[in-house]
C-alpha cells in the first residue's frame, strides 16, 4: 500500500486524509508492506525555524511505514536524487532488483549527498550552512538591507530606460513543498519607460538581458514590472559587478 504526500498541491474544502497510523495497522494485519512517499522529505522540524510543519521520514516510520521515499534535493537541500529508507529486508529486495543498477546514483551524487548529510549532524547550526534553509529563514528586513544599494546601482545603470524601486513581494518556497505558503520578501522592480503599446516587448527585453548576464539572473514579470526577488540572492557583490555587462537597450 502506497500513501503519497500531497507535497506540491492543496485540496481545500470537505476533504480528509486517512491517518497514517491506521494505515500502518491495516497493512500489518494484512501482511502487506506500507510505503509512504514524502516528496520533499525534510529531516528537520521546520516549525523550529518559524515555518509550517512538513512531515519527516522519522514521523512516517513512527506511524508504521516500512519504506519511506523522498528527494535528495528540494527541502533536504542536496543533489538531485531519490532516497529510500526503511525495513532492511525490503531494502535488500530493492537492491537485488536489476532495475537498481540502471537507476543507481553515480559517485559524484553520492559524494555530494554524503557531504550534505554531515551538516545534519549539527542541527543547531544547519541554517548557517544549508542554502535552502538559509534562504527560507531570511527576514524581509535583512533582504531589504541587501536590496537597497543594488536598487541604487540599477537605477544608475538603467537610466533613462526604466524606473527602479523597491517593492514588497512574496517568495514561493516551491520545490514540491508547502505549496500554499509564501514568505514575505523584498524585490527590485524595473518598469520600462515606454508607451503602453511597447511595454510587453520592453519587459521581455529586460528579462532576456538579465538572463544573458555571465551569471544568469532570473526575475518575474508582474503588473507591468520586471521584479527581482532578492531572497535567493547569495552574492550581492557578484551581482553588482556584472551589471556593467547588462545590455538592456531596445
Amino acid at each position: 500500500m502506497l500513501k503519497v504526500h500531497q507535497s506540491n498541491y492543496v485540496i481545500q474544502g470537505y476533504t480528509a486524509a486517512v491517518d497514517e497510523r491506521e494505515l500502518g495497522r491495516l497493512c500489518r494485519e494484512a501482511a502487506i508492506p506500507f510505503v509512504v512517499d514524502l516528496g520533499s522529505g525534510t529531516l528537520l522540524e521546520l516549525e523550529d525555524f518559524g515555518l509550517p510543519h512538513e512531515p519527516t521520514p522519522m514521523e512516517a516510520l513512527g506511524n508504521g511505514a516500512e519504506l519511506v521515499t523522498f528527494s535528495g534535493d528540494k527541502l533536504l537541500g542536496g543533489p538531485q536524487a531519490g532516497i529510500i529508507l526503511g525495513r532492511r529486508e525490503l531494502i535488500e529486495q530493492i537492491n537485488a532488483n536489476p532495475m537498481k543498477r540502471a537507476l543507481r546514483c553515480d559517485k559524484m551524487t553520492i559524494a555530494a549527498l554524503s557531504a550534505l548529510l554531515r551538516l545534519y549532524l549539527q542541527p543547531q547550526r544547519i541554517a548557517e550552512h544549508l542554502p535552502v534553509l538559509m534562504q527560507m529563514t531570511r527576514s524581509a528586513a535583512d533582504i531589504r538591507r541587501q536590496a537597497e544599494p543594488l536598487a541604487a546601482l540599477l537605477a544608475e545603470r538603467l537610466e533613462p530606460l526604466a524606473s527602479v524601486s523597491l517593492v514588497d513581494c512574496d517568495s514561493e518556497i516551491g520545490s514540491g513543498a508547502l505549496p500554499n505558503h509564501h514568505l514575505p520578501s523584498v524585490g527590485i522592480a524595473l518598469r520600462p519607460r515606454v508607451s503602453a503599446a511597447r511595454q510587453d516587448d520592453a519587459l521581455q527585453s529586460l528579462a532576456r538581458a538579465f538572463r544573458e548576464l555571465p551569471v544568469p539572473v532570473i526575475g518575474r514579470i508582474s503588473q507591468g514590472e520586471f521584479v527581482l526577488d532578492c531572497r535567493a540572492l547569495d552574492d550581492a557583490a557578484e551581482f553588482a559587478a556584472q551589471l556593467a555587462a547588462l545590455d538592456a537597450g531596445p
